[in-house]
């Protein structure tokens, strides 16, 4: 596959990128997170791809939206990297699997499984099994400031799936007999590419709604989830400045 050097969708220069970025499926998501930086500016709008810049107790931070799904992420995820992004956390959402995450709760991937074709699929056309996990040094730097904040979560591996309307009792099931904690829609991509682009790469999911338990099988919006995007967010950012590029 041929790599642009000129990003087509993100309109940004390379000076209006930092290079730590929390990146986020949900434009209202990135402008809560926006809102905790100094200085923030935004450098992008073209497409709603939202990407703000600014500071973060001094550090240069910024947060873009990569919308719904691996193509979308994908995209964004190129793009941040040719403009000069050199660690990326996911601050996504996840449906969990088993019946101990509750709504509120966080999922720290340690890999992601992802069906064969689709996005990965273009990029690796022959059939193999790719490694979709994540930078180790920067997963770590993530458990440590969760533990320091005492924030609930679990650390283990998600399903990435490319159907957000496919998933049902029975997918739940399957997925969590084998050890899966949670279904989300980009964490493999994400993981995939930050090994083939040299990228630091990780991600912190909230769930935002229960395939197990019924009482919390409704997706919760942005405005409910908003108490707990902002701890996660600030865990995020603390380990982002302490990691270095």
């Amino acid at each position: 596959m041929v790599r642009l050097l000129c990003p087509l969708h993100i309109r940004a220069r390379p000076e209006d990128i930092a290079p730590r970025i929390i990146i986020a499926g949900d434009p209202a998501r990135v402008r809560q997170v926006a809102d905790i930086l100094e200085n923030a500016k935004l450098v992008n709008r073209n497409r709603d791809l939202l990407v703000y810049t600014g500071e973060y107790k001094g550090i240069p931070i910024s947060v873009a939206v990569h919308g719904i799904g691996a193509p979308s992420l994908a995209i964004v995820l190129e793009e941040l990297i040719m403009l000069g992004a050199k660690a990326i956390v996911r601050l996504g959402t996840a449906g969990a699997l088993v019946e101990d995450l509750h709504i509120g709760d966080v999922v720290i991937p340690t890999g992601a499984s992802y069906t064969v074709g689709g996005t990965l699929g273009m990029y690796v056309p022959e059939p193999i099994a790719l490694a979709c996990v994540p930078d180790f040094n920067l997963l770590c730097k993530l458990v440590d400031e969760m533990d320091k904040h005492e924030m609930r979560y679990k650390v283990g591996p998600v399903f990435s799936s490319d159907a957000f309307y496919a998933e049902d009792p029975k997918f739940a099931k399957k997925w969590a007999e084998r050890g899966y904690l949670a279904v989300e829609m980009e964490c493999a991509t994400l993981f995939a590419l930050g090994l083939m682009r040299k990228v630091h790469c990780a991600a912190t999911l909230i769930i935002s709604d229960s395939l197990v338990l019924k009482e919390e099988k409704e997706l919760k919006t942005a405005e409910e989830l908003r108490e707990y995007v902002d701890k996660v967010a600030r865990v995020i950012l603390n380990a982002l400045i302490k990691f270095k590029v």
